[in-house]
């Protein structure tokens, strides 16, 4: 058991088709694979007991095996592995086949996430006694609706940077959920929420070429 006598435990789902980016989670980036980040980000964490991965590419199970982590691979059906399929569905698919009390979801496109963040946020999670919780990072640009109304701030006073508190955006590195929540609301969030802050950088997620330059340039400058 891990902290306070609750079995936390991580999966990372890794699809095996993507079109905008060929093999996405297995192709190199900063001289690792794109799952290894945050693989081992997960692995290092202390307060993760297993760390799984749902996945329904041979291909990609045999890279993850092959980067000498403990990771548990589960084979994720392909009906849960087409363009439509929520990943909400993938971690119904993963409760009714491991046990838990709380899972932290971690998706490999967020690869600036560290086991620093992952034990922070754990701790967080448990003391503040939520029932779910996100990762999200700041963002200090101004929002407008395409009705011409701002979002997040008053034009007739526009604010300093150092002075504007921002807007939290959801980043998608991670979500922590307690079975309980997930099986009953059948979505990864739910009841109390909590929001995990990170730092700016880490509010690029890699969906296009151009996230992957720039989170690349990132992690190398980073020396992890």
């Amino acid at each position: 058991m891990t902290i306070n006598q609750t079995k936390i435990v991580a999966l990372v789902p890794l699809r095996g088709g993507s079109k905008s980016i060929p093999d996405k989670n297995i192709k190199p980036i900063a001289g690792k694979p794109l799952c290894a980040w945050t693989l081992e980000a997960a692995t290092k964490c202390s307060n993760i007991e297993e760390v799984y991965v749902s996945t329904d590419s041979d291909k990609i199970a045999q890279v993850v095996d092959c980067l000498n982590l403990s990771v548990n691979i589960i084979e994720r059906p392909a009906t849960l592995a087409t363009d439509t399929a929520s990943t909400d569905s993938v971690l119904l698919h993963f409760a009714e086949n491991v046990e838990f009390d709380s899972l932290v979801t971690i998706q490999a496109t967020s690869p600036l996430l560290t086991n620093t963040h992952l034990d922070q946020a754990i701790r967080q999670f448990l003391d503040s006694g939520v029932d779910s919780m996100l990762s999200a990072a700041r963002s200090k640009r101004f929002f407008w609706n395409e009705d011409g109304t701002a979002i997040n701030y008053d034009f007739r006073f526009r604010p300093r940077r150092q002075d504007f508190r921002g807007t939290l955006i959801e980043n998608g590195a991670f979500y922590i959920t307690k079975r309980n929540i997930l099986v009953k609301n059948e979505c990864r969030l739910g009841g109390r929420i909590k929001i995990f802050e990170m730092p700016e950088d880490t509010i690029l997620e890699i969906d296009e070429p151009e996230d992957w330059r720039a989170v690349e340039s990132i992690l190398v400058a980073s020396n992890r």
